[in-house]
């Protein structure tokens, strides 16, 4: 088995990079910018990699280029590390925030891109100052506080925005700025009144819009509160809970990793990369020993050996749209082609001396942890097997108007080595992907998966949800995970005949000769070159759902760029309850899992799921607490 499947990493500028020391972690910094060079405009200002865009207008776009990296580069030079293009810098951001000049970034506009940007630019001056602000003349100086005042002053978005005007504030203070802090104090107070308990915030106060957990509580939520607490020592009792709930939250956030250092593709974003890791580097930042240093240092350096790894670039080490390989399909709306930059926010800890303790201490291994471990606030399980971790969610989801929510928030599962899959046809029932899922069709043509939890409850590490693909259909799905199976039950009830087909993991597809397939009665298989396993088996009472392994359509999974995804098809009645049930398995070392494969687990009836959850059952709070269009 190896980790890399297709296209050549040797583009990637990080590949062969050992990620060993603290030279390692500099290197790549310059590494990763170095390809940006050739195409920064002539003022410096715009960095355009194509003709490609987001929603957002073009000037925002080139500016993204631009800011980004400086979360990279600022750290790289407070640390001591030399970087030889601060003169194109400086001279980006003269020429950026001069009103007359041809490559000026535009006024900020309330709820626009460039609040983002901001943050990064202030960042820069705030960690990098010798660098980034004191050498410019005083003309620029008053045009970037000018600029930035412009951005601090508009309304942000109820999200972790709210937290890029507080650093912009904190950067106009820090060269002596004075700036109204009521509007900042109350954004403040907002971002707090996110945070539920034992470390986790929810990313999103929009009255449709509250139950959204993802990789936005580590690189964000929790990211920028230590940034807070670094550079406002002063609010202590703020800071100090901001730095409490960061401490509390690793416990928890070392589940998103595998044993080889990949991480669990979940939810929006994906293309931010090794963005994921920014939150264990700002712990050392921040002086929190959340974990020993060692393991701190072990699970940020094996993330990045990891992206180091994959052919995540163009041929000019440009970095890409997508995640374990270049992929605009599966990629949001508000990203441009310079949006995966904020990768670089993984750098944070090269501004740390080299005798920091994070840096000095030797790299452990992942600490010895559950096989399945659960966390009853955010909804999620997590189930550990060797080079294999899988996260079962239930209760996040986002209505958030972006491509694709079901499969990044709403699938069974998603794991480290299989990512998830997203749907190409909306008229494509019969050849959906639907890994990690059942869908439901009431013509063969569309489709409807789960969207949202209108119920959801955990005892021990098996969860019960309920959910509603048409107001006539409700399904109740129960989730059983073991180290390497799990098991799901659904009970239907349906006033419409429906057809469905549901899916196990969605594996490489390498070779059109090598790769085993076999599909027979109610079990389905593949066995890939690269040694791959994934199989789902019917345990449903009754009839047999009918087995077979699709090939999906290319570029719909996030890992791999061809996939065979084993699947069960099977009917719904109307009024006839009707109860499916099924045993997934699936893991990188092909021959193990081929041995586990005729001893699935059993299924417990229905009758014996209703009778554990109501005696041991309970709400899962970012379900129970927070509906739509209100706390409750």
């Amino acid at each position: 088995m190896t980790d890399q499947i297709e296209g050549d990493p040797r583009f990637n500028p990080l590949h062969g990079n050992p990620f060993r020391t603290r030279d390692d972690v500099a290197k790549a910094v310059t590494d990763l910018v170095e390809p940006l060079l050739p195409i920064f405009s002539e003022g410096n200002a715009r960095v355009q990699l194509d003709a490609s865009t987001s929603n957002w207008d073009r000037a925002a776009c080139d500016l993204e280029g631009y800011a980004r990296p400086l979360f990279g580069i600022a750290p790289l030079a407070a640390g001591g590390g030399n970087f030889k293009y601060w003169d194109k810098y400086r001279d980006g951001l003269k020429n950026g925030t001069d009103p007359n000049h041809p490559e000026y970034w535009g006024d900020v506009p309330s709820m626009d891109q460039r609040h983002v940007e901001a943050a990064a630019l202030a960042y820069g001056i705030l960690v990098a100052p010798q660098q980034y602000w004191k050498p410019l003349e005083e003309k620029t100086k008053k045009n970037v506080t000018a600029w930035l005042h412009g951005s601090r002053n508009g309304k942000h978005g109820s999200n972790n925005h709210k937290f890029f005007r507080i650093i912009v504030d904190l950067a106009l203070e820090s060269v002596g700025v004075q700036v109204d802090s009521a509007g900042t104090d109350a954004y403040l107070d907002d971002m707090e009144s996110l945070y539920m308990s034992d470390g986790w915030y929810r990313d999103g106060e929009d009255p449709d819009d509250t139950r959204r957990i993802d990789y936005y509580n580590p690189f964000a939520m929790h990211y920028y509160g230590m940034f807070y607490a670094v550079h406002r020592p002063s609010d202590k009792a703020r800071s100090e809970r901001f730095k409490e709930r960061a401490r509390t939250f690793s416990s928890a956030f070392m589940h998103w990793f595998a044993d080889t250092g990949s991480n669990i593709p979940y939810g929006r974003s994906s293309s931010y990369r090794q963005c994921v890791v920014a939150y264990w580097g700002y712990l050392a930042v921040a002086g929190i020993d959340a974990l020993p240093w060692g393991v701190i240092k072990g699970l940020y350096l094996r993330n990045l050996r990891w992206w180091a790894s994959q052919p995540i670039t163009r041929r000019d080490g440009i970095l890409t749209l997508g995640y374990a390989y270049p992929n605009m399909f599966m990629t949001e709306r508000y990203l441009s082609h310079g949006s995966p930059y904020w990768a670089m926010k993984a750098f944070s800890p090269l501004s740390l001396p080299a005798d920091h303790p994070f840096w000095t201490a030797e790299e452990l291994p992942m600490p010895k942890r559950e096989s399945v471990a659960s966390f009853p606030v955010p909804g999620l399980v997590f189930s550990h097997a060797p080079g294999h971790t899988i996260m079962f969610p239930a209760g996040p989801d986002s209505n958030k108007v972006m491509r694709f929510v079901p499969e990044k928030y709403e699938k069974f599962a998603y794991s480290t080595r299989y990512g998830f899959s997203v749907e190409s046809d909306s008229r494509g029932f019969a050849s959906g992907v639907f890994d990690s899922m059942i869908a439901f069709s009431d013509d063969g043509l569309h489709y409807r998966v789960r969207e949202r939890c209108d119920a959801a409850r955990i005892t021990g590490n098996v969860t019960y949800t309920v959910w509603r693909p048409w107001p006539n259909v409700t399904v109740e799905t129960w989730l059983i995970p073991y180290p390497e199976w799990h098991v799901r039950v659904h009970r239907i009830k349906s006033e419409q005949k429906l057809m469905t087909m549901e899916g196990g993991f969605a594996a490489p597809k390498v070779d059109f000769n090598s790769d085993q397939t076999h599909a027979d009665g109610g079990s389905a298989w593949a066995l890939c070159k690269v040694g791959d396993f994934s199989g789902i088996i019917d345990l449903s009472p009754g009839p047999s759902r009918t087995a077979r392994v699709n090939k999906p359509h290319g570029n719909t999974s996030v890992m791999f760029p061809r996939t065979l995804v084993p699947q069960l098809e099977g009917t719904v009645e109307p009024g006839q309850p009707r109860v499916f049930a099924c045993a997934v398995l699936a893991g990188p070392d092909g021959k193990g899992m081929k041995a586990l494969w005729d001893k699935p687990p059993s299924a417990p009836s229905v009758e014996e799921l209703d009778q554990m959850f109501k005696e041991s059952g309970r709400d899962i709070d970012i379900v129970k607490h927070y509906s739509r269009g209100k706390e409750v």
